[in-house]
């Protein structure tokens, strides 16, 4: 059988086999044993003697320790109720303002997306606390659906990111390193971040209908001195936190992974400071980090089975043939790539599709010279739609798991198209202006 048609088939068998609900990691590792075999003509303990070497590769990976110790931190934020306090004293000092309370969402979404970056803790903790809230002061369905679906999402581009750690250790790259990554990804969410708001404000002072503002009233019950203090006391811990992370990695005091054993330690703390530490909410944390760990190092594992079977088979070379081989621009080129990512995005999980893209798409880039960690955070951004794009959004899931009665995904696919379209805006922005992402790598790290 041809290179080419080797190629096609393996990616076409994933995408069946994923498209009939089998378990992912479990179709990555199968469909890589499949073609491993056929392509080294059945060789068995060949096969298995070059899949133990490079898991054995992989999870000598230092870097991968902060895995269980970012998610860790994020589940005992998740139980210590940190966004609670925020929102509610947001939700008087905004309030007031036409569109005031998803600009409140928006501001907890980012400042909770800097403590955990895990979007279904996001997605789900603002959908039960903010939905009543929104709905019962008039918000449109659909603008509320879009606003903490795409608000949750930040948490995988905003560091500290599961999503940056499992990329940088994929790499292995100086460039790409988690610390490189984490600091070109603040500028770009905080960009997002800024669209949202941005067009909260503008669309709901056009129309205030979709999202009227509270009673003088309400707004009343509280002095100046009274909102200051609530904002400031909801706000300094989590800032603590980020900067105690954030702060050690960028100051070259910390690694990503010592920084992540400070912040589920932080998170610990907050707990306590919460009253919300007890032996529960330690079990709780810990066997929810378990299973988040198990799964996504079985996603590793099978990645990395996919990724090997593919790139030695000769898979890379003919996908890289077809791209620098056509002739298009190297802007094109990106263009496709990134279209690539986005249709993945549509059926994929995002670690899968970091999995499998990953090891064929970089160095594709580096060949047609493009700064790989420039490259590397616009595919971050680009990930970031998988979860609000349907059919198989994630973050669209966990909404309508905790909405209110009468939500129908009809109502929160006609939310997210807004939202998605500004997330290409901002892909479009970093395309523009490079400097954005590469800026705090370099005043930090160096060039």
């Amino acid at each position: 059988m041809s290179l080419e048609f080797m190629t096609v088939a393996m990616f076409a068998t994933l995408i069946i086999a994923i498209t009939l609900g089998h378990p992912l990691a479990y179709t990555l590792a199968a469909v890589a044993t499949l073609f491993g075999l056929i392509d080294n003509g059945f060789n068995i303990p060949g096969l298995f003697g070059m899949f133990i070497n490079n898991v054995w590769g992989l999870m000598n990976n230092y870097t991968l320790v902060a895995v269980p110790l970012f998610i860790l931190m994020a589940q005992l934020l998740d139980r210590s109720k940190v966004s609670d306090a925020l929102f509610e004293s947001l939700y008087v000092v905004l309030g007031k303002i036409k569109g005031g309370l998803g600009l409140a969402v928006v501001v907890v979404c980012t400042v909770f997306a800097a403590t955990t970056g895990i979007v279904g803790a996001s997605v789900v903790a603002m959908g039960l606390l903010a939905t009543p809230a929104l709905i019962n002061k008039g918000y449109q369905k659909e603008l509320t659906a879009g606003i903490i679906c795409a608000s949750g999402t930040l948490g995988i581009l905003i560091p500290p990111s599961i999503m940056m750690v499992v990329f940088g250790g994929l790499t292995g790259m100086k460039e790409t390193s988690v610390g490189n990554l984490f600091a070109g990804s603040i500028l770009p969410g905080i960009i997002l971040a800024g669209l949202y708001f941005t067009y909260i404000l503008i669309r709901c002072n056009i129309n205030p209908t979709l999202g009227p503002p509270i009673s003088k009233e309400e707004s009343a019950t509280y002095t100046a001195a009274q909102k200051w203090s609530m904002t400031l006391k909801s706000l300094l811990p989590p800032l603590m936190l980020i900067l105690a992370v954030m702060g050690t990695i960028l100051a070259g005091i910390a690694t990503p992974t010592e920084a992540a054993g400070l912040g589920a330690f932080g998170a610990l703390i907050l707990a306590a400071c919460n009253k919300k530490l007890n032996l529960t909410v330690l079990k709780e944390s810990s066997f929810a980090t378990l299973k988040t760990t198990s799964m996504v190092m079985m996603l590793f594992i099978g990645g990395k089975f996919f990724s090997t079977v593919f790139l030695s088979m000769g898979g890379g070379d003919v996908v890289t043939d077809l791209l620098i081989g056509s002739g298009m621009n190297r802007w094109l080129i990106l263009g496709v790539m990134m279209l690539i990512v986005f249709l993945m995005g549509m059926f994929i999980d995002w670690a899968a599709i970091l999995l499998v893209t990953v090891p064929i798409f970089l160095p594709i880039a580096l060949e047609l010279e493009f700064n790989p960690l420039w490259f590397s955070i616009l595919m971050c951004v680009n990930l970031q739609t998988s979860f609000l794009t349907p059919p198989f959004g994630y973050a669209l899931f966990y909404f309508k798991g905790v909405a209110p009665e009468g939500y129908t995904m009809m109502y929160i696919y006609k939310g997210i198209i807004p939202f998605v379209l500004l997330q290409i805006v901002s892909i479009a922005i970093l395309c523009l202006f490079p400097s954005i992402v590469t800026w705090l790598p370099d005043l930090f790290f160096g060039s």
